[in-house]
């Protein structure tokens, strides 16, 4: 009897022992190790200017009448947005020639920047709870400086969600300007960059919140309720990752220069 090999299969198509979930794995460390010094970096960054510098200035001063961890509420959603920028740049060409295909590379990055806009908005959370904490006993006043979700830090549910939302769609938003200035060039992807902006401009109208919610309260714009906002920020962030895929998925790697 004649078995036929099915040449197409995954089992076919791996070595002995390597399946298709063991070489995700291996692109999600590549990935990682790889952005870890940008990611960590950031985040020290961020921790040594409040634990170093604005705390100091606070216990100098006798304190002020508002949050100084609240001034930082910017900086993280235009760094993922940085970070999501740089994945198809410095990896998509990588890996892609080590056999792993634009399909599995698209997922590895998806699952890796929604993991750190997890632990990113985690770290904000602490940090808030960090901050409530000395205020508390020093007997200060939290005051928001930026228009939030929440009104309080205790409101850690709040917190959390504002912040993943945001880092999550800026990073899809990221991921498509890399992608697109990636393949199509610095002019045509100058001429896509509304269309990639996409996720973030929908979110930060879905939220309303930080720096853009007052120029939008000043014209009458409402914030839809949370239950409508929530699950389209997260369906916009998903299609963006999407895109991307469907823009790597023709195109052919690039020759090394020199």
């Amino acid at each position: 009897m004649t078995t036929t090999v099915d040449k197409a299969s995954p089992a076919y198509a791996l070595p002995r022992g390597v399946t298709s979930t063991h070489r995700l794995r291996q692109v999600l460390l590549a990935v990682t190790i790889g952005t870890r010094p940008m990611l960590v970096g950031y985040w020290l960054v961020m921790l040594f200017l409040f634990l170093v510098i604005s705390v100091g200035y606070l216990i100098s001063t006798g304190g002020l009448d508002h949050s100084m961890w609240d001034w930082g509420t910017q900086s993280p959603k235009y760094f993922s947005m940085a970070l999501g920028i740089t994945i198809p740049a410095a990896y998509f060409g990588l890996l892609v020639a080590q056999g792993i295909t634009r399909r599995m590379f698209s997922v590895a990055a998806s699952i890796y920047l929604t993991v750190a806009a997890l632990a990113t908005s985690t770290l904000w959370v602490l940090m808030y709870q960090g901050e409530r904490l000395l205020y508390s006993v020093q007997g200060w006043s939290q005051t928001m400086e930026n228009p939030h979700l929440y009104h309080d830090t205790s409101q850690a549910g709040l917190i959390f969600t504002e912040f993943f939302l945001l880092i999550l769609s800026h990073e899809a938003a990221g991921w498509l300007l890399g992608i697109t200035f990636y393949r199509f060039g610095f002019w045509r992807g100058l001429l896509m960059l509304p269309l990639s902006l996409i996720p973030a401009v929908v979110t930060e109208f879905l939220l309303t919140a930080q720096w853009l919610a007052d120029p939008l309260k000043s014209i009458g714009y409402q914030r839809p309720p949370l239950a409508v906002a929530v699950p389209s920020i997260l369906v916009v962030s998903a299609l963006g990752f999407s895109v991307g895929y469907l823009l790597l998925r023709p195109m052919a790697l690039k020759p090394a220069k020199g």
